[in-house]
C-alpha cells in the first residue's frame, strides 16, 4: 500500500452473478445490493427514467421502511443522493412508488427486487474503462457475464459473446479484441491513456473471460499478450469459475449468517468517520485536478462534482454545503429540468491502475483533458500509431497473417512433393531436405515441452 495507516478498506464485487435469483444466502444478496447501490450513485448503471425511479424507491424502502407521513416530510427524498443526476421530477416519482407500490416490503424483499430489476439492464456488472476508438471518440469498454461490451454515450454499440471472443491482447496503449461477428472474423482496437491502463484493461478481460466462459478452473490456460516469439506479458486467472461458484454455494449447509444493516444514524457516523480517514490518507498523484479543487472553482448553479469513494455500507445522504445551498436557489428552468430527465448515462470515469485500485469519478469532458494534457501529448508524438492509421494497420495485420499462412502452406506442399518423389532433385539436396524436415519436426515437438516446463517452474 502506498498510503500510511489508518487504512480504509472497501468491499467490492468483482464478478457479478449472472442470475441473482440463484444467490442462496441473504448476506450475499445484501452485499451485492450495496455494490449495485454504489453503481447507481456513480452513474454506472444505465437505465431509463422509469427504471431509475423504481430502483431509487427500492433503495428508500430498504433504508427507511414504509412511508409514514409523520416521519417523512414533503421533500424527504432530497436528503438522499441516490443518482448523479437527480431532478425534482425523479424525486417525485420515487416518492410515488415508495408510497403506493412498495408498502409492506421488508428490507430483504426490497433489496431482492432491486437486484431483479438491475440484472436485466445492459450495464449490470460493467466496470467502464474509458478509451478512444479509431475515430478518437470516447467509448467505454466493459466485461459482463454475457461478453465484451462497448458503449458510446448511452448506447451499446458492440456485444461480442465470450464463445465468439478469440483473443484479447494489447501493445503499448492499444487494446485489441479479436472475435467473430456475424460469422466474420473482426478485430476491434481501442486506445487507452497509458500503457499501465491498457495492461490493466487486458488483465480484466482475461479474468472475466476465464470466469464466465469455462466450466472448470482446470481448463484455464496462461495467456500471453503477444506472439510466442516476442516478449510480452503473461497472465493466468487463478480462482474458481462461475459454474464452480454456483455449485459450491448450492452445497452450503449452515445456519444463515446474521445481517447487520446500517440505519440512518449509524450511516451518518460512519460517513463522517470514513471522510476523516480519507483526509488522513497520503494523497495519490492524480492525473487530473482533485475534486476538492474543482468544487472550489465551480459556481453553485452548475451542479456538484461526484464525491470521492465512500463506504458503501452507508445510505447515500448528502452532507455537502453546496447541496444545502441549492435549496435556497431559484427553481431550475424547464430546459434544465428537461435535460436532467433524459435517460441516465455512464459517468465519465478516469481509472489509473498504477496510482489507485479504485476508479475516480470526474466531471464531464475531463476524459478529453486526460488524453490531451501536455505530458500525454509528448508521449503521443513518439507513438507510430495514430487514430487515422489505425484501420490501415488493422487491415495490414490481417493481410500479414493470411500471407504467413499461404507461405506455410507452400513450404509444406513443397516438402511433401520432395519427400514423395514428385519433384526430382539432387540426391544430396534431397538428403539435406529430409534431414531439415526431421529436425523441424523434432523442434516442433520439443519446443512446446520446454514451454510447459518453463511455465511450471515459473508457477512454483
Amino acid at each position: 500500500m502506498k498510503s500510511h495507516p489508518p487504512y480504509t478498506m472497501c468491499f467490492r464485487v468483482k464478478f457479478y452473478p449472472h442470475e441473482p435469483l440463484k444467490i442462496k444466502e441473504e448476506l450475499t444478496r445484501y452485499l451485492l445490493y450495496l455494490q449495485i447501490k454504489r453503481d447507481i450513485f456513480h452513474g454506472r448503471l444505465l437505465c431509463s427514467f422509469s427504471d431509475a425511479a423504481y430502483l431509487g424507491a427500492c433503495i428508500v424502502q430498504a433504508e427507511l421502511g414504509d412511508y409514514d407521513p409523520d416521519e417523512h416530510p414533503e421533500n424527504y427524498i432530497s436528503e438522499f443522493e441516490i443518482f448523479p443526476k437527480q431532478s425534482q421530477k425523479l424525486e417525485r416519482k420515487i416518492v410515488e412508488i415508495h408510497k403506493n407500490e412498495l408498502r409492506g416490503q421488508s428490507p430483504p424483499v426490497a433489496e431482492f427486487n432491486l437486484l431483479l430489476k438491475a440484472h436485466t439492464l445492459e450495464t449490470y456488472g460493467v466496470d467502464p474503462h474509458p478509451c478512444k476508438d479509431s475515430t478518437g471518440t470516447t467509448t467505454f469498454l466493459g466485461f459482463t457475464a454475457a461478453g465484451f461490451v462497448v458503449f458510446q454515450g448511452n448506447k451499446r454499440i458492440h456485444l461480442i459473446k465470450w464463445p465468439d471472443v478469440c483473443k484479447l491482447k494489447f501493445e503499448g496503449k492499444t487494446f485489441y479484441v479479436i472475435g467473430t461477428q456475424k460469422e466474420k472474423k473482426a478485430m476491434l482496437a481501442f486506445h487507452t491513456s497509458t500503457p499501465a491502463a491498457c495492461k490493466h484493461l487486458w488483465k480484466c478481460g482475461v479474468e472475466n473471460q476465464a470466469f464466465y466462459k469455462y466450466a472448470k478452473s482446470s481448463q484455464i490456460k496462461t495467456v500471453s499478450s503477444s506472439k510466442i516469439f516476442f516478449k510480452g506479458s503473461r497472465f493466468r486467472y487463478s480462482g474458481k469459475v462461475a459454474k464452480e461458484v454456483v455449485e459450491a454455494s448450492s452445497k452450503i449447509q449452515r445456519e444463515p449468517p446474521e445481517v447487520h444493516r446500517a440505519n440512518i444514524s449509524q450511516s451518518r457516523s460512519s460517513h463522517s468517520l470514513n471522510k476523516q480517514l480519507i483526509i488522513n490518507m497520503e494523497p495519490l498523484q492524480p492525473l487530473l485536478p482533485s475534486p476538492s479543487e474543482q468544487e472550489e472553482e465551480l459556481p453553485l448553479g452548475e451542479g456538484v462534482p461526484l464525491p470521492k469513494e465512500d463506504n458503501i455500507s452507508a445510505p447515500l445522504i448528502s452532507s455537502s454545503p453546496v447541496k444545502a445551498a441549492r435549496e435556497y436557489e431559484d427553481p431550475p428552468s424547464e430546459e434544465e429540468d428537461k435535460i436532467k430527465e433524459e435517460p441516465l448515462t455512464i459517468s465519465e470515469l478516469v481509472y489509473n491502475p498504477s496510482a489507485s485500485l479504485l476508479p475516480t469519478p470526474v466531471d464531464d469532458d475531463e476524459i478529453d483533458m486526460l488524453f490531451d494534457c501536455p505530458s500525454r501529448l509528448e508521449l503521443e508524438r513518439e507513438d507510430t500509431d495514430s487514430f487515422e492509421d489505425l484501420e490501415a494497420d488493422e487491415n495490414a495485420f490481417l493481410i500479414a497473417e493470411e500471407e504467413e499462412l499461404k507461405e506455410a502452406r507452400r513450404a509444406l506442399s513443397w516438402s511433401y512433393d520432395i519427400l514423395t518423389g514428385h519433384i526430382r532433385v539432387n540426391p544430396l539436396v534431397k538428403s539435406f531436405s529430409r534431414l531439415l524436415v526431421v529436425g523441424l519436426g523434432l523442434l516442433l515437438f520439443v519446443f512446446p515441452l520446454l514451454l510447459l516446463l518453463l511455465e511450471s517452474v515459473s508457477m512454483r
